[in-house]
């Protein structure tokens, strides 16, 4: 029995099992199952451009023509080598094509199946869970920690540093999707080129971000201290199914850009230009530099970064956690009541 956890993958599929030739990549991360399944590909066969040693086929295919998998699963390849099966699991069950493999392994052939999310009662995750000779590998979206790794390694292959506040933005913003998060990484190292160092502005210039217009008025509610319009602007962009995540790192995005903001206040520099960046941005960010201190600000960006954190793992609760947030930024931006 050899299911492999998420977080085990990559240490996993690094010294790949000699006796392992069926693998199930499976989960709610398309992307990361897309990069993990080329991962296996990549140590099964010398040249995966190779048509006669990669081929590619549809789960649908194999449902229609259960035989043709072991017919292909035990051709020798023209030139002889090793070979490898990709196969895209899709809508149709094709379990009992499978199952014959099972009873007779092929020689010099790996399987490599690419699936979406499944249940731990799938049959085809409960048989590759069960038999010696295969592995069920999870693909479920980065934690924090992945996503900062995967940020420092990309920037140091770019010959990059990352600057604090650009990091935890970064991991705010990145991780639901493995793909998409390599695309938006390659794109910021593009733009930072030649800077040394990745900072705030790179990621605010660079990373999409679909905070919306609504997004804005809920997190300015917050840094406001106005409670009945955060609970009105949170519940309707809860109700338009914006991703809690979203919401989040727009407050933690305003959080780090009006600490930056602050510090220079505090160091008579002034708030200095291109804070604002954006429709009614500069007018909110002077509004809350008048309520907010630099260690006030510090507190708030801990606590949505943690919400963001505890949001990821339990994703049932993740609105009512953005919420208590959301609530501890607001009390912060009030001011105490003077002492009687």
């Amino acid at each position: 029995m050899v299911a492999i956890k998420t977080y085990e993958a990559d240490k996993f599929l690094a010294r790949p099992a000699p006796h392992i030739y069926l693998y199930l990549v499976f989960g709610p991360d398309f992307g990361l199952v897309a990069e993990r399944a080329r991962a296996i590909v990549q140590h099964a066969v010398d040249d995966p451009k190779d048509p006669f040693q990669l081929l590619r086929i549809s789960g649908d295919d194999i449902a229609a023509d259960p035989l043709r998998l072991a017919d292909e699963a035990n051709t020798i390849g023209l030139f002889g080598g090793r070979r490898a099966i990709w196969i895209e699991a899709q809508g149709k069950a094709f379990v009992t094509a499978i199952e014959p493999l099972i009873a007779a392994p092929p020689q010099d052939c790996t399987i490599i199946i690419e699936a979406g999310a499944l249940k731990k009662d799938a049959p085809l995750r409960r048989l590759c869970e069960r038999e010696k000779n295969a592995a069920a590998i999870e693909c479920y979206p980065d934690s924090a920690k992945d996503v900062a790794l995967l940020i420092e390694a990309e920037a140091a292959a770019a010959g990059l540093r990352v600057s604090p506040e650009a990091r935890i933005l970064l991991v705010s913003l990145l991780g639901q999707d493995r793909l998409a998060t390599r695309s938006e990484l390659a794109k910021l190292v593009l733009y930072a080129r030649g800077a040394g160092e990745i900072g705030l502005d790179h990621v605010e210039a660079i990373v999409s971000d679909a905070s919306s217009l609504m997004l804005d008025h809920a997190v300015n509610d917050a840094f406001h201290g106005d409670f009945a319009a955060l609970e009105t602007g949170a519940r309707k962009t809860f109700a338009q199914a914006v991703d809690v995540n979203q919401l989040l790192g727009a407050a933690l995005r305003h959080a780090l850009t009006l600490r930056r903001a602050r510090l220079d206040v505090e160091a008579g520099m002034g708030a200095g230009e291109g804070h604002g960046g954006g429709f009614g941005r500069a007018r909110a960010i002077d509004a809350h530099l008048r309520i907010w201190t630099s260690a006030k600000l510090l507190r708030a960006i801990e606590i949505l970064a943690e919400a963001i954190g505890k949001a990821r793992l339990e994703p049932k609760l993740a609105e009512a956690i953005a919420l208590r947030a959301l609530w501890s930024v607001a009390l912060a931006a009030r001011p105490k009541p003077a002492p009687r």
